[in-house]
């Protein structure tokens, strides 16, 4: 990477000015970024302003001397301007042949350009989707799966050891919840008639589920006492559900390396061998939820945890407060854990009065056991869970282990629209949107392109019109359009007898236009572009930069037509470097794209003129 290359000479410019005395020795974690203005160089390091405290020296001096350091060891001529900056900023600009020998190694690098070892092999947990198994998929679970199964794919390309893992919530009330809808509708295809509560799960799948259940037992369970059909029922719909879901991803084409259960957490005894880790740590004690906040905040700590008494004690009694959403009252002496003394609010309970872990409890616990298997942990949420995020941090930090390495990517809501009006799809489903519904309508790559047209962390509308348009309005379109337009003009030069090119130093020296110089530099910097967005857990960056490299692509081809600068020009120099310089965009733009896990085609064709050509 030509941003590496920099680094490489700071580094060694630091070094040689240590070791002639000009500065402390030892690491100086400088940046290396390129500035916003291009005319004021390629890149702009920071190095002299992070040493300035250790040196104590002003930093506009000791850029001085890194510039005269950074002189010295460029032996090869790399560094063709070097200027003090602002407060001490150095921007160099380099020679041109450098960003030239990086578009001829994204050629030769092909389907892995991109990839780096900045991950170092760290093993690392993305744990996405995790959607209860009480139903299918709709579209905010969709959104979460495309997310995480971008920021997963990014680690990979990146170098990190990376497993992707679907939590399954099969292990209370909801699941329970469900069993009990199942058996209703058991009863109903035996031609009983029955009525729902409120909080049941009536879908369409769970008619099917009961239906089958009845087909192969007929009426053994149709006055069972609970105890006997309960489990039964509850596993098979689980069951059934977790098959549903399934196809719900394969048709977005993600795949999971580990299916965790929460069920089995608690029949491995993980959950219990955790609860008696945190009392050998004394980090639980037992004590009472306080009292609901008064409407000025005054005097009480808020619901759901309690103030910590000293290692050891138990927590002063509080006034009675309503039931929480586990059936806890202030009045149950709850076992609870420290966590409010390691950045969380309050102290959260993990044991209920009558022994029985709470779902917090699980929570850590699993987070407990896939750090022993994991150096980093990364959970895909959706924003209601934002309130959660300080809790697993703290409990992380209880464990003994660094808050950074539990990392939590939030997603926001979909306004799923056509045509600007919201949509309400779901055939089987009320008012719900099964992702399903929305991929057999626009597709896989238009499915998971467009979810990442915007940051997890923002509200997303997603029109389904759009998405279907084979318009340059589309943006999955936009760019697959233009790699099939590259893919054109390869097919245009073999027709017309000219060979794609080899590298040549000398042939690219030809592309000098500011166009051509801004693509050269677009392709240079993919490997970069993939490495911040994965230590960002950012996978919408890979969609902002196909989306801008494509436009900065399509704006040189339209505009080389217009003023007769072809890529297939009379001249068999320059044919070559512009056709070397389509070779170097149609891969890293194929690179994004998978990436993103979206098709790059060769061919595509438009609903009126056929096969894209290429007026090349």
């Amino acid at each position: 990477m030509v941003r590496d290359r920099v680094i490489e000479l700071v580094r060694a410019a630091l070094v040689r000015g240590a070791a002639e005395g000009k500065w402390p020795e030892g690491e100086v974690g400088f940046t290396v970024d390129a500035p916003r203005d291009p005319r004021h160089g390629d890149f702009a390091v920071n190095a002299a302003m992070v040493l300035a405290k250790r040196a104590g020296r002003p930093p506009r001096e000791l850029a001085a001397g890194i510039v005269e350091a950074l002189r010295a060891v460029d032996t090869a001529g790399e560094l063709v301007s070097l200027e003090v900056a602002g407060p001490g900023f150095i921007n160099l600009r380099l020679n041109p042949d450098l960003w030239l020998r990086a578009l001829e190694r994204a050629v030769a690098a092909g389907p892995a350009y991109g990839r780096t070892t900045v991950g170092q092999g760290r093993k690392v947990i993305v744990e996405y989707v995790s959607a209860n198994p009480t139903g299918p998929m709709h579209v905010g679970h969709g959104r979460n799966a495309v997310t995480g199964d971008g920021v997963q794919s990014l680690l990979r390309w990146a170098g990190y050891d990376v497993t992707r893992e679907y939590y399954v919530n099969d292990f209370g009330a909801q699941v329970q919840t469900l069993g009990r809808s199942v058996h209703l509708r058991y009863q109903e295809a035996l031609g009983r008639t029955v009525e729902f509560p409120a909080k049941a799960y009536p879908g369409e799948y769970v008619k099917e589920i009961g239906a089958a259940l009845a087909a192969e037992f007929a009426g053994t369970y149709l006055d069972a006492p609970e105890s006997e059909w309960l489990e039964l029922f509850r596993d098979r719909a689980v069951e059934h559900v977790l098959g549903m879901i399934r196809g719900d991803l394969g048709a977005i084409q993600i795949q999971f390396d580990r299916w965790s259960s929460e069920k089995a957490l608690y029949q491995s005894g993980t959950v219990e061998r955790f609860i008696k880790d945190l009392e050998a740590r004394d980090l639980v004690y037992v004590g009472q939820l306080p009292p609901p906040k008064s409407k000025k905040g005054a005097g009480s700590p808020p619901t759901g945890g309690a103030a910590a008494p000293p290692a050891g004690g138990t927590a002063p009694a509080q006034p009675p407060a309503g039931p929480d959403e586990e059936g806890m009252s202030a009045s149950d002496q709850l076992t609870l854990f420290r966590s409010s003394s390691f950045g969380d609010e309050v102290d959260r309970p993990v044991k209920k009065a009558d022994g029985t872990p709470t779902y917090f409890c699980a929570d850590i616990a699993y987070h407990w056991e896939k750090r022993q298997r994991a150096d980093l942990l990364i959970d895909v949420l959706g924003a209601d869970h934002g309130g959660y995020v300080p809790r697993l941090k703290a409990a992380m930090e209880a464990l003994g282990h660094s808050r950074d390495d539990l990392h939590v990517v939030l997603i926001q809501m979909v306004n799923l629209t056509r045509g600007g009006e919201a949509v309400k799809m779901g055939k089987r489903s009320g008012n719900v949107v099964w992702l399903r519904e929305v991929v057999e309508e626009v597709g896989c790559d238009a499915t998971r392109y467009l979810f990442l047209t915007r940051r997890s962390d923002a509200p997303l509308d997603f029109d389904l019109e759009l998405a279907k348009k084979q318009t340059l309005d589309n943006p999955v379109f936009y760019v697959q359009y233009g790699h099939a337009r590259l893919h054109a003009i390869f097919r245009k030069a073999a027709e017309t007898g000219v060979a794609l090119p080899s590298f040549s130093l000398d042939d690219a020296r030809r592309l000098t236009s500011p166009e051509e110089t801004e693509l050269v530099r677009r392709i240079a910097s993919f490997p970069d572009l993939l490495a911040g967005a994965a230590q960002a857990f950012e996978p919408h960056r890979v969609v902002f930069y196909l989306q801008e490299i494509i436009a900065a692509f399509h704006s040189w081809y339209t505009q080389g037509k217009r003023t007769g600068e072809r890529v297939l020009g009379s001249d068999p120099g320059t044919t070559r470097a512009r056709l070397f310089l389509c070779l170097g965009l149609a891969q890293v733009i194929a690179n994004g794209l998978a990436v993103l896990g979206v098709s790059a085609p060769q061919r595509m064709e438009l609903p009126e003129t056929g096969d894209i050509g290429a007026d090349a």
